[in-house]
């Protein structure tokens, strides 16, 4: 078709000249913010929020979801330590030093008993002079259940006795054995891990503060505090940790309280892990800095704290808190070494650091094996905080 020929065409089809050209009008209501159709499922998708948008994601991650459930069961553990333990943390059984675990067993004989143990019969071989315990397989004793134990205070507040299982009337239940004093292994597990798992959250809170002030402050202002920041940030994380850690824990005088050393191993390891998170607000709040919004809170009159605190930081509170998962378990390992360095915590206060102190000797090690019983669950609860870890990092980014 020639540009002469399609001219023509055009011209035919406009309306004579004065007549009005032709339209056509919606009778419809007007709906500024109306959209196409869209079918369930991409509305399900397409407006969904941010965290529905995470939490998605998060779940394709089954390693994570796995680990979430793992370390949930694990801190639940340790919250009901006095009911879930068959004994007290400090009960002492004299007659089963070193003893090794009591198996339970549900059938006798083949016939059908119920949870129950073989008690144990000791003997002191005088050529080595020790301990050697045999299992009287023909005494089956049935445990019990909702019973009452030994007597504790819940949390320190609140006085009880009852407890998930109890040793049979007149026996033993020592599921992972003993230790040199005749103290139950699993029952020094459950409360052990109360310690160190608040010492975990909180070092990690104190690091989250330090981290989020320290490096809300240099990415907010930038300049000269901005560089005065990061020379201190990269002199902290220059020195070697484990002997500063040694260095700080051995100032504390020895005529403290457990408490006190507590607080203070606590303090110690959140002091030293906040540089990571700084550095990771900083750069995030150096690029959020400029927004808009950002000006119009200026020019309102609001306060740097409040900016920083109520408009930057909770536009990336996912990658705070995929931060902060993965520092917790490091927190756990620096109170586990330095506790079986003898530099942490101190008996009488019970964590899985402490237990381990107990078996450096490897002799011991080599003669009663369950004394490491403590290491699995410290190897099971910084995997799973690592796996977990990985999710959120993951699922912090959803359009990813």
């Amino acid at each position: 078709m020639t540009a002469n020929t399609f001219k023509e065409n055009t011209l035919k089809q406009l309306p004579p000249d004065g007549a009005p050209l032709p339209h056509a009008a919606s009778s419809a209501p007007f709906e500024p913010y109306a959209t196409e159709a869209m079918t369930p499922e991409q509305e399900r998708v397409y407006l969904a929020s941010q965290w529905q948008l995470m939490w998605w994601k998060f779940r394709k991650h089954r390693l994570a979801v796995i680990s979430a459930f793992v370390i949930v069961a694990i801190y639940a553990m340790a919250a009901f330590a006095e009911f879930l333990a068959p004994y007290h943390y400090t009960s002492r059984n004299t007659d089963f030093i070193r003893a090794p675990g009591q198996s339970v067993h549900l059938f006798h004989e083949g016939s059908f008993v119920g949870p129950f143990v073989y008690p144990y019969t000791m003997r002191l071989n005088m050529e080595n002079l020790k301990r050697e315990y045999e299992i009287d397989r023909t005494r089956p004793q049935k445990l019990r259940f909702f019973c009452r134990g030994d007597d504790y205070m819940f949390w320190g507040l609140i006085p009880g006795n009852l407890r998930l299982v109890c040793p049979p009337e007149d026996g033993t239940f020592f599921f992972l054995g003993t230790d040199r004093l005749g103290r139950d292994m699993l029952s020094r597990i459950l409360y052990g891990g109360r310690i160190s798992l608040s010492i975990g959250l909180i070092g990690v809170s104190v690091s989250f503060v330090l981290g989020v002030i320290v490096g809300g402050i240099a990415g907010y202002y930038g300049g000269r505090v901005d560089l005065v920041v990061q020379r201190i940030i990269e002199i902290v994380q220059s020195l070697p940790h484990i002997p500063l850690w040694l260095a700080l824990a051995s100032i504390m005088p020895p005529s403290w309280s457990p408490l006190l050393v507590y607080f203070g191993i606590t303090i110690i390891l959140g002091l030293m892990d906040w540089t990571g998170l700084a550095r990771s607000v900083r750069s995030k709040l150096l690029s959020l800095r400029e927004e808009d919004y950002v000006v119009a809170a200026q020019l309102m009159g609001a306060k740097p704290a409040r900016i920083i605190g109520l408009h930057l930081v909770p536009g990336f509170m996912s990658h705070l808190i995929a931060s902060a998962t993965i520092t917790i378990p490091k927190t756990i390992l620096g109170e586990t070494a330095l506790s079986f360095l003898g530099l942490g915590l101190r008996p009488p206060i019970t964590s899985w650091g402490v237990m381990l102190n107990e078996a450096q000797d490897i002799n011991v090690v080599a003669l009663y094996p369950w004394l490491l019983y403590p290491v699995v669950p410290v190897i099971v609860i910084i995997l799973a905080f690592n796996f977990l870890g990985d999710g959120l990092r993951d699922a912090a980014d959803p359009y990813r």
